[in-house]
């Protein structure tokens, strides 16, 4: 197992929560990290249809069995059991008592606000960051085969190529939790769909015109896309609420949430094709994306990242709140260094005025320098970005 950086967050919060929640895509290692920080407990997986019958059948003798607690995994397959573990642990008054995990935020999350506030933390978990892998010496040896092979833990763990792996991850995700979590009678429409959200990853969301493209409505687009975020395929980047004296975009920027699932919708079927491929800007601005994300979620923070763009055309790619000010990050997937590249920070740094602190840049070179009052990052350094 490679080891995670979120298992200090999730070891944190078991000392102060008597419920820890570990969300995260299918795949991206829950299970596995659950197991390993919390090995002296129980482990019961409600996908098996014995233990998901009990619980359903007898919640309290199902709970009874574990004096220790337990990791329940995949519990959104059995959302009446929070009512009954609410009770449970406030009457035990036990800190890291449960570990729950789950694939389907939309479902998870929602029991977990009505019926877990305040006695849960949260971990969000994406597959592999660039800093885990370098940790255990299996980085990708240069940035094309990173974007290319993407950050899910069974490509570093298996001798699978990715377009194998992601051949069946989707066919799997289509016939699994689309089912469960939407009626969705063509399975191809929805396909296309999801090849069609590839297509526009860093791109601003225009669900009209997305719908259009698939023979949909944007009122289904809407609710697939919400399929497509819940289960982490997808995340949207929200504008950020303050404008500077600007018009605003209001519309949100879609990402993947890995860029190697992203690439293989795309039909990139190796290295080469992705060094010359019309999307490579767009899916290197995905992968410093997740990366942020990555970083954040890790240590138990909220996304709490943000786009800038005005009416006029001044954009910058992220900003993050932080506690010393407005950080702002540009994305360039070039490997070489332009002058030009850091105008559009320049000018967002005269609009934000005192509240900006040291923007940064990443570009798809390797090193990393101050330049012109913006510090530059190669791509394998995105992990040194304060968030």
């Amino acid at each position: 197992m490679i080891p995670r950086a979120a298992a200090s967050t999730l070891e944190r919060l078991a000392r102060g929560f008597p419920v820890v929640a570990l969300t995260g895509p299918r795949q991206s290692g829950k299970t596995t990290l659950a197991k390993s920080v919390f090995s002296e407990k129980a482990y019961v997986s409600l996908e098996n249809p014995d233990e998901r019958e009990f619980a359903l059948q007898d919640p309290r003798r199902f709970l009874q069995r574990f004096s220790n607690g337990a990791v329940l995994d995949e519990v959104q397959r059995c959302p009446q059991l929070l009512s009954w573990l609410q009770g449970w642990v406030d009457e035990r008054g036990m800190m890291g008592d449960f570990v729950l995990t789950g694939s389907a935020q939309f479902d998870l999350i929602a029991g977990i606000t009505q019926t877990l506030a305040g006695r849960v933390g949260r971990v969000e978990l994406l597959p592999l960051s660039a800093a885990e892998l370098v940790a255990a010496h299996q980085a990708p040896p240069n940035l094309h085969a990173a974007m290319f092979q993407g950050a899910y833990p069974a490509l570093y763990a298996r001798e699978v190529s990715p377009q194998d792996w992601f051949a069946n991850y989707i066919a799997t995700y289509l016939e699994r939790d689309v089912r469960q979590l939407l009626a969705v009678r063509d399975l191809g429409q929805f396909q296309t769909f999801v090849k069609m959200c590839a297509a526009r990853t860093g791109q601003l969301l225009n669900l009209t015109s997305l719908g259009a493209d698939c023979g949909i409505s944007s009122v289904t687009a809407k609710q697939w896309l919400s399929v497509l975020e819940s289960s982490y395929i997808v995340t949207l980047l929200q504008p950020h609420h303050r404008n500077f004296g600007k018009r605003l975009v209001k519309a949100p920027k879609l990402y993947f949430c890995d860029v190697g699932l992203a690439a293989w919708l795309l039909g990139i079927r190796d290295e080469a094709t992705l060094e010359t491929h019309a999307a490579r800007g767009a899916l290197f601005e995905t992968y410093v994306i997740t990366e942020l994300l990555k970083q954040r979620f890790n240590a138990g923070q909220p996304r709490d990242l943000y786009f800038w763009r005005d009416s006029t055309g001044h954009e910058v790619d992220v900003l993050i709140d932080t506690a010393q000010g407005l950080q702002a990050v540009e994305i360039k997937s070039g490997s070489t260094f332009a002058s030009d590249w850091t105008s559009s920070l320049k000018k967002w740094k005269q609009f934000a005025g005192d509240e900006a602190v040291q923007p940064s840049l990443v570009y798809g070179g390797t090193a990393s320098y101050a330049r012109d009052g913006v510090q530059v990052w190669g791509w394998q350094h995105v992990d040194r970005i304060t968030v």
